[in-house]
């Protein structure tokens, strides 16, 4: 079996930050889904703060510089995709912005990806839905259902809910990649409890 190369881009501007952290949890839920298929697999992290000098020159010149281009290619090789960005203004980063506007608009064609988001209230959690899917649907890629956001309280009590979610979406990320149908999750009241039950306890 072919081994399977996953890249993840993070646009978190600190080190560490809390967007390289969900960014690592969203890589070791996709790793530990397809070690328990058996399917080999490589995950190269790319930290956008790390070629931020770089990208822009590369959009003030036209020219990527080498190990811009080095990262470039690796997404564009990739089988799939995690791309996950700070919340600024109500919308993902400008280093964000910027690395997908260098990308070849074709680079993403066909190619699974899996889309995250941090910020410090839930309230910005639809930043996935109105900026982050439509700009990866204009780059013509797929897009698993299931997004993930991390509000700072997701780091403390409510750690289990966030799991959670990144476990559903790193099964449908690995689905799209070996191209089998994702399952939908199980819904408690699809198969409700018979009222009579209920009254006998």
């Amino acid at each position: 079996m072919n081994e399977r190369t996953i890249a993840v881009v993070t646009a978190g501007l600190t080190s560490p930050s809390s967007t390289r952290l969900l960014a690592d949890q969203l890589a070791a839920g996709v790793r530990d889904v397809l070690d328990g298929r058996g399917i080999p697999r490589k995950v190269v992290v790319i930290e956008l703060r790390d070629h931020a000098h770089d990208l822009t020159n590369n959009l003030l010149t036209g020219f990527p510089s080498e190990s811009l281009s080095e990262v470039l290619e690796t997404v564009v090789r990739a089988d799939a995709l995690i791309a996950v960005t700070p919340t600024f203004s109500a919308s993902y980063s400008g280093l964000f912005k910027m690395f997908f506007d260098v990308l070849d608009d074709k680079a993403l064609v066909g190619k699974p990806v899996l889309i995250a988001a941090t910020g410090g209230t839930e309230r910005h959690s639809l930043v996935l839905e109105y900026a982050l899917r439509p700009l990866f649907a204009y780059l013509q890629a797929i897009v698993v259902p299931t997004s993930v956001y991390a509000a700072s309280s997701d780091w403390g009590p409510h750690a289990t809910a966030l799991r959670t979610r990144v476990e559903r979406a790193a099964t449908e990320l690995v689905d799209l990649l070996t191209h089998q149908p994702t399952k939908p999750p199980t819904d408690p009241y699809t198969t409700p409890t018979p009222f009579e039950d209920l009254l006998n306890g």
